[in-house]
């Protein structure tokens, strides 16, 4: 049985557990395969919180794709403003390919769209996201995603490449807050 868990000075309980996270990645790549058929498929990961959600949809896609990895760069200051500056890593050319970005969340939405916006400088075919948890109550994006993994309320989670202050993102199961 799954127990809560302690980062920092917060608690965090038992929400999504590793099979219900792996059934829906296979799912996902289920789709991904069925809509992309017979087209040049990228996949670009949005890095740190991705790398799991990546490394095991690419495990479970049976068809030819590439994938590539990026950071954002954020405008630094003594506030945050939500400014992404550029895409850190991007090396490979878009042109005529079919874009899917592998998000771990999407709750905002404000790095998408800018990611996109980014994108689409490249001259991609299409852009699409793919994020395995979506927040539908904290979104204020104009590109919300096409292909979700799980919606959950508004509230913080952690495990599966998500952090707390750096940690939890080695849980296998994804923990949400514990209310106090």
């Amino acid at each position: 049985m799954i127990t809560d868990h302690q980062l920092h000075d917060k608690t965090f309980q038992p929400f999504i557990s590793e099979a219900e996270i792996q059934a829906s990645v296979q799912k996902l790549a289920l789709r991904l395969e069925e809509d992309y058929e017979g087209k040049e498929l990228l996949f670009i990961a949005i890095l740190n919180g991705a790398f799991m959600f990546a490394s095991d949809l690419m495990k479970k896609f049976n068809k030819d794709v590439a994938i590539s990895f990026i950071k954002v760069s954020s405008y630094h200051g003594t506030q945050t403003t939500g400014r992404v500056d550029e895409l850190i890593g991007l090396n490979t050319s878009l042109h005529g390919k079919h874009v899917v970005i592998l998000e771990d969340i999407v709750d905002t939405g404000i790095t998408i769209d800018k990611v996109i916006t980014l994108l689409n400088t490249n001259y991609p075919e299409s852009v699409e996201v793919c994020t395995l948890l979506y927040k539908p109550d904290a979104y204020k994006g104009k590109h919300k995603p096409k292909y979700i993994g799980f919606e959950i309320p508004n509230k913080f989670v952690v495990g599966y490449g998500l952090d707390y202050n750096e940690l939890g993102r080695n849980l296998k199961e994804l923990y949400q807050l514990k209310e106090e």
